[in-house]
Formats: structure tokens, C-alpha cells, sequence
């Protein structure tokens, strides 16, 4: 640590938790082995060339590069069809173009993980149904409270089902800006079970954002009709500049790549741009990073548990996502965290975060995001709206070691504003 001014406490403290991390270090590293190898396999059997690296412009008509690109992300999500494009702005317009993709006046969607998080809120059109929302096209929503404990609950859920006749049924595997516990693979299965339970005809849809390779399956693979996230997230390997993805039942995604584009042209088109080359490369490298990303979730856990605070999940709980959040009980430590882990990124480290009124959500929101893309997820990023119980989420690190600098220099600077005694 002689690069960087760290108090000798923490340099202790890293050193002992070093030690009980080093056996989950080790699954995550078979996992990360597993989904490298999945990878690379759906890159040799699709025979992947130079070729497919090219530039395609105008309608984008006949890209091989796109087409392949295409199998290889279905095959990695387990599913029949996939969509992936640098032209999806976002991870939630990815998400509203699959629902708009699924979804017709009248129908209903029900979302069974709660209050969703903040930014897809307006594509539902919940609260003041927005010009051009769900809502507003005639979509009913409703929605199945959480249980105490942050568990989807499986009973409320099946109720609801045989009460009312519903076209999508919408599971958020991450938790947003909630304390709930994100879904595992286990628990999807569980959720599609019991929805097949009641219907065999409802979509069942799930938002993968920060999901994709942190387990050895994926929601296709264990009943979920469709999945879509980002590509600044963990899909984009750190690589992908933009974009987005959806997977799923062939049917369903030439349904959506309808809404991406238009009625009886669908995925055709779609100039690349020149963007193959950076989309390739970021899916081939996405199971390494995400390994990355979490081992330093784990580590950020497991250094705040021995500070005393509240984290979720905790250090050695199995994971469904690369969010790592921790309370941290107020306004003043949650900025000074964010301040601090800023200070370690590779990009914009000068930069002294502040909250502000971001649009999309509901409170002022701090985000430290030094990146090399903006915003992208799975650089090491923390990010929190200034709400009681002032817990920051923290996600990402494109390498296991800039992770870890940045969380000791988010406790620094929490140690140096007066928000940290040790």
C-alpha cells in the first residue's frame, strides 16, 4: 500500500480479512472457470471470425458479426434466441422494450418482487403514468409485497395468479435500492415452478441486471421465457461501450426485436458500426470480470462485518448479484464512503462526489463512478440516494485488486471525515 496514504489499522484489518475470504476466493473461481469455459465453447462451435469483427453501416442488412454475436449470447443464457445491440441506451430501455415487446392494451403483468427500483417505475407508469408508460397504453400492473424477511412470497404470489389472468409475470432478480436479499438461481426456479403451477400460459419474464455469470446457470435455463440487462453491466466484460441484450423463447424475442425496431422489419437491421469488435470481446472476458467483481463484494463485506456494520449479503452467504450494500447509519459516512472510493478510480479520481436530484428517482442520489465507460456498473462503482437507512450500494472492479483499494480508501475516507473510529 505505499502508493496510497492508508492508516495502518486498515492495513491490518486487510490483512485479516484476507485470510477468511481465501476459501470463497476459491469457489468463485470454479464458477468463473465454468462460465469462461460455456463461453469460449459457444465461440468455437459458431466459428467466430476475423470477419465478424467488421463494420457494417446503413440498415445493417446481412451483418454475420451481429447474427453471430446473437447464437453465442443465447447459448451463453441458456436460451433459444437472443437480441444484443449497442443501440439499447440502457438497461431499463432494454427492459422496456422486451415488456412493450410482450405486452398489448388490456393486458395485465404482475411483478412479484415487490416494489421494482426506481427507474423502471416510469416504463410501468406506477405513480403519475407517465406520457407513453405501460399505464398509459391501458397495461394494468399490480404488484406481490415481499415478505418480512425480503423473500418473494410464493403463496401471495400463486393467489394472485388464479384471482386474475396475468400476460407477464416480472421477477427483478437484483435488489435495487432495497435491503432485500437478491434471488439465486434456486429461488427463480422456485418462482417459475410454482407460476407453471397456475398458468402455462403467462410470460415469465426476469430482469438479469447484475446477474448474468455470477452463478454456473442462468433464469432460461431453470423456466424464466425471457431475460434482458445491460451490457455496462456484467455481460459488457468492462469492454462493451453501450448496449443491451434479450434472450429468451425464439417467438418472444422476435416479439421484442418488433418494438426495437418496427412491425415486419424486427432484427434485420441494425447497423453495428463498427461495434462488433468491442461486443465480442466484452462478452468473451464478462465471466472474468464478474469473478472480479465479486470477490470484491465478498471482501468489502467481510471488512465491514469486522467494523460492525450491517452488510448484505454477508461475507460467506451465497450470491445472486455483484451488489454488495452496507448500512452505514448516516448521511455523513455515506458520503464520505463515496468520496473516498471515488478517490481510487482510474478515471475522474479528482472528481469529489456530491449528491444531486437524478433523474429517475425519487431522492437525491451520490454515486462514485470513476469509469472508463460512464456509468458502467461493472467498474467498481457505489452509488445510494440519501434515505434513511443511508446504505450505500456498491458493485463491480474490473480487477480484484483496484477493487480492494478502492474500498480501503472509501474506509480512509470515512476514517479522515470524522465517520469511522477503529
Amino acid at each position: 500500500m505505499s502508493f496510497f496514504e492508508i492508516a495502518p489499522k486498515l492495513t491490518e484489518l486487510d490483512k485479516r480479512v484476507m485470510g477468511k475470504v481465501e476459501n470463497i476466493f476459491k469457489s468463485i473461481d470454479m464458477t468463473t472457470e465454468y462460465n469462461q469455459q460455456k463461453v469460449l465453447a459457444a465461440f468455437i462451435k459458431n466459428r467466430v471470425s476475423e470477419t465478424d469483427l467488421g463494420i457494417s453501416t446503413g440498415y445493417g442488412y446481412g451483418d454475420s458479426g451481429r447474427e453471430t454475436l446473437e447464437r453465442i449470447m443465447a447459448e451463453c443464457m441458456g436460451a433459444e434466441d437472443s437480441l444484443i445491440r449497442h443501440s439499447f441506451a440502457s438497461g431499463t430501455h432494454t427492459l422496456a422494450v422486451a415488456l412493450f415487446g410482450l405486452l398489448r392494451p388490456n393486458d395485465s403483468v404482475l411483478v412479484v418482487t415487490g416494489r421494482p427500483y426506481d427507474t423502471i417505475t416510469g416504463v410501468f407508469g406506477i405513480d403519475n403514468v407517465p406520457d407513453g408508460s405501460l399505464a398509459d397504453f391501458g397495461v394494468k400492473y399490480n404488484e406481490v409485497a415481499l415478505k418480512p424477511d425480503g423473500t418473494v412470497d410464493i403463496e401471495a404470489m400463486k393467489a394472485e395468479l388464479s384471482a386474475r389472468k396475468y400476460k407477464v409475470v416480472y421477477i427483478q432478480r437484483s435488489r435495487g435500492y432495497s435491503l432485500r436479499p437478491s434471488l439465486l438461481i434456486a429461488d427463480i426456479e422456485k418462482i417459475c415452478k410454482a407460476v407453471r403451477e397456475v398458468d402455462n400460459d403467462t410470460y415469465i419474464m426476469v430482469d438479469n441486471c447484475y446477474g448474468e455469470f455470477v452463478e454456473d446457470r442462468e433464469p432460461c435455463e431453470v423456466g424464466a421465457d425471457l431475460v434482458a440487462g445491460s451490457l455496462i453491466k456484467n455481460p459488457g466484460g468492462a469492454i462493451a461501450p453501450t448496449g443491451g441484450y434479450i434472450a429468451g423463447r425464439a417467438d418472444l424475442v422476435e416479439k421484442c426485436s418488433y418494438r426495437m425496431t418496427c412491425a415486419g422489419v424486427g432484427r434485420e437491421v441494425g447497423a453495428t458500426l463498427g461495434h462488433n469488435r468491442e461486443l465480442f470481446m466484452g462478452l468473451f472476458s464478462a465471466p472474468h470480470v464478474v469473478g472480479e467483481a465479486l470477490k470484491t463484494a465478498v471482501y468489502a463485506a467481510a471488512v465491514f462485518e469486522e467494523l460492525g456494520y450491517e452488510a448484505t449479503p454477508k461475507f460467506d452467504e451465497p450470491r445472486g448479484d455483484i451488489i454488495e450494500s452496507v448500512t452505514l447509519g448516516n448521511r455523513e459516512a455515506l458520503i464520505a464512503f463515496c468520496q473516498g472510493m471515488q478517490s481510487g478510480a482510474p478515471v475522474d479520481s479528482f472528481v469529489v462526489p456530491e449528491p444531486w436530484d437524478m433523474p429517475g428517482y425519487d431522492d437525491p442520489v451520490i454515486m462514485a463512478a470513476g469509469a472508463f465507460t460512464l456509468g458502467a456498473s461493472i467498474e467498481l462503482s457505489a452509488d445510494a440516494p440519501l434515505r434513511e437507512p443511508y446504505a450505500v450500494w456498491m458493485q463491480g472492479a474490473i480487477n480484484f485488486h483496484s477493487g480492494k483499494t478502492g474500498v480501503l480508501l472509501a474506509l480512509q475516507s470515512m476514517l479522515d471525515k470524522g465517520a469511522l473510529s477503529i
